[in-house]
């Protein structure tokens, strides 16, 4: 007597398509992911430049004064939340009003447009 059995397993070569398919599809979305991510990072640091060169000029124009703060602390409570970051790194003040924030990252190549 022949007895016919159902097939309720996946074969070994059909695993291995699936996992193929798998590793073609990660190929693919990995470096996107890794790029998008830079440029993530790239909009926020340059956010925060923008954030405190505005700050810097609403300091400038309340208090009267031509030059910058000397410290973070003039304008942490009343013009900012809390001072910026790149990453770990904290901004410095720039030398005076006239002067752009830049990113303290200085091979990251974030720049103010």
């Amino acid at each position: 007597m022949l007895i016919l059995r159902s097939r309720r397993a996946f074969t070994l070569v059909e695993i291995m398509i699936v996992v193929a398919i798998i590793g073609l599809l990660a190929a693919i979305a990995i470096p996107n992911f890794v790029k998008a991510r830079q440029t993530a990072l790239q909009n926020a640091c340059i956010a925060n430049m923008k954030q405190i060169e505005g700050a810097l000029a609403v300091y400038a124009i309340d208090s009267g004064l031509s030059a910058a703060p000397n410290t973070t602390s003039a304008l942490v409570p009343n013009y900012l939340r809390v001072w910026p970051r790149c990453g770990s790194t904290a901004y410095n003040l720039p030398a005076n009003l006239d002067a752009r924030p830049t990113c303290p990252n200085s091979t990251a190549g974030h720049n103010l447009p």
